[in-house]
This record gives C-alpha cells, structure tokens and sequence, in this order.
C-alpha cells in the first residue's frame, strides 16, 4: 500500500500523476515535486498536475529552480493572472508583481512587538502566522516564492494545513463558527505616511468583512480562515468573546500536527494555496544574522465565501485587481 492510500484509502486517484513526481513530506500537508524545470514553459498538461498536487498538499516544494524573473512570473501565469506585487507595497520597478522581501523587515517587526511599552497589547501576531493578504475582500488565490539570497541554515517556513484544522474541531464548535463574520483591517503598515504609488492605486488603510470559515472554491472543502495579524474582531460578538473564540481557533489552526517545516536552499521556489494554508516565516529571523531574501508573486484570487452563503466585502479600500 502507497503512502496515497494510506492516508485516504477512498480518494487515492486523488494522489496519482503522470507527468510529474510527488513525494508527500507529511501525511497531512506539503509534497515535494520534481521532474520539471521552470525554466521552460510549463504544458497546461503539466500546470494541471501541479494544481492538482496542490490541491491535494495544500503546498509544494520546488529544487534548484534557476529561474529570472520573466520566467517565475511565465511559471505563474499557467495558474491564472497576477496582482500586483502588494496592495501596499510597491514591487520591482521593472517588475511590478514580484515583491522581494528581506528578513531585515521581519527583524524590526518582531522588535516592535517585543518592545512594546506596559500597558500596551502589542499586536496579535502569534509568531507571524497568516494567511496573505486577508485585508482586502479578494485575497489572492495562490503565492509563489522563490529563494533569491538563502543562508546556509536559518531562516525555514512553516505551513499549516486550514482545511485539517477546521476538521479537527468538535462538531459544537464547528457549528457555532460556520455562520460567523470577521473583520479584518490592515497592521503594521503606515499607510498614511506612505509615498504615491508608480502605478497610481491606493495605499490603504484596507479594511474587509470576511467569513470566519471559507468554502473552498475549487475543492468545496470547508477551512478554518483566520489571519492573526489581520483579524481585528469577530462580528456580533463581545470584546472578551470575541478574543478568547479568537485565541482558541487561532492555537488549534497552529497545532504541529497540520504543520509541515521547510528548510530552504538556494534557487528552492515554493507554491501554497493561500485559500487553504497559513504560514509563518521565517520563522527565526530574531536569531541569525545571516542575509535572506525570496521574491514573490501572487495570483489573483476571488470573494471568499462562508457555508451559509456570506460573500465577503470590502468595508475600506479597493478590491485587489489584477494588473492591466
């Protein structure tokens, strides 16, 4: 018996492929693929596997992929059109939707939240779990990243499987959930301070009403969605409610069991379906010194939607489009 069978013994179609191969790294989320090099253009044969690996992974792991940045953003156009960069943040000049990051950022976020001053919640940041872009009504369907300067040792990412998460939960609970509404608003940025975009769209502040459990769109599988970074409150409910059902969805989305750790390497490029997956990264930032820097691109993605019918909406802010 494959290790597909294993885990589903009623759905193992579902872990078959024909032009690619795919090695699960845990039985519950991330698979590595390989037998393809992203430096050609990829077959809609072979971008459907992929998909479908993802799908059925939530992420997947790419090796020794020496690709530019016209080819990274050719390898993510097979799964739809890109956003720009950010809704905040500028990308590349000449290159507008990728967004290169660097752990220095990462560094100074985590120090303002450990120097917060008594008397002051620091932000909920749960060691920088999220799931991207949260803030605007339309999320982006799936992120791609791809390893530009990577230390030695240092600096890996965690997944977690949302999809897991909300089945883990007890049927009470799940019951109480599927019909609640959060807002999520952006944090951490200065928006108001920030300089005119080049390409002439808002900086913000964006603020959104989302369903605290999605349908997946193209699985029909309900998940836990929770941004901890985002979400400032959960809708029709009290404040101390509203942060202690926060609090317990926000530790069970996290739990190590539906996790998966990725250890980078050099020219590693990574795809998660940001409609099923939080991620945190990376993850030691706070304890090396050693530089890092990945770029990524976003697809664009649609209104998320709850179990009993919610569509979400924008409250603050325009939708995340796509670049002309």
């Amino acid at each position: 018996m494959n290790i597909a069978t294993a885990i589903r013994p009623d759905a193992a179609d579902r872990f078959s492929y024909s032009r690619i191969t795919v090695d699960p790294v845990t039985p519950v989320i991330g698979a590595e693929i390989s037998g393809v090099d992203l430096r050609q253009p990829i077959d809609p044969e072979t971008a459907a596997e992929i998909q479908k690996a993802l799908h059925d992974w939530r992420v997947v792991f790419f090796r020794d992929q020496h690709i530019d940045n016209d080819q990274l953003k050719a390898f993510g156009r097979a799964f739809g059109p890109l956003t720009p960069a950010h809704p905040i943040a500028e990308g590349l000049e000449d290159h507008p939707e990728i967004w290169e990051r660097s752990v220095e950022e990462y560094r100074q976020r985590r120090t303002r939240n450990d120097t917060a001053p008594p008397g002051r919640e620091p932000p909920r940041d749960y060691k920088g779990w999220h799931i991207d872009i949260t803030f605007v009504a339309n999320p982006n369907r799936y992120s791609i990243l791809h390893g530009v300067e990577i230390p030695p040792y240092g600096g890996d990412t965690l997944f977690a499987n949302l999809i897991a998460a909300y089945e883990g939960l007890s049927a009470p609970i799940r019951s109480l959930i599927d019909g609640l509404q959060a807002v999520h608003r952006t944090s951490g940025y200065d928006s108001a301070g920030s300089k005119p975009r080049r390409d002439g769209r808002s900086t913000g502040p964006f603020v959104s009403l989302h369903p605290l459990v999605r349908i997946h769109p193209e699985t029909g599988e309900k998940l836990l969605f929770l941004n901890p970074g985002t979400i400032s409150h959960i809708v029709g409910l009290k404040e101390p409610e509203s942060k202690a059902l926060l609090d317990l969805l926000f530790y069970e989305a996290t739990r190590p069991e539906y996790q998966v750790r990725f250890h980078w390497r050099p020219k590693s490029l990574v795809v998660w379906d940001n409609q099923a997956v939080a991620h945190a990264g990376p993850i030691d930032y706070s304890n090396f010194d050693l530089p890092r820097a990945v770029r990524r691109i976003t697809i664009a993605g649609d209104l998320t939607r709850g179990p009993d019918g919610f569509v979400s909406q924008p409250l603050e802010g325009e939708l995340f489009n796509v670049l002309d």
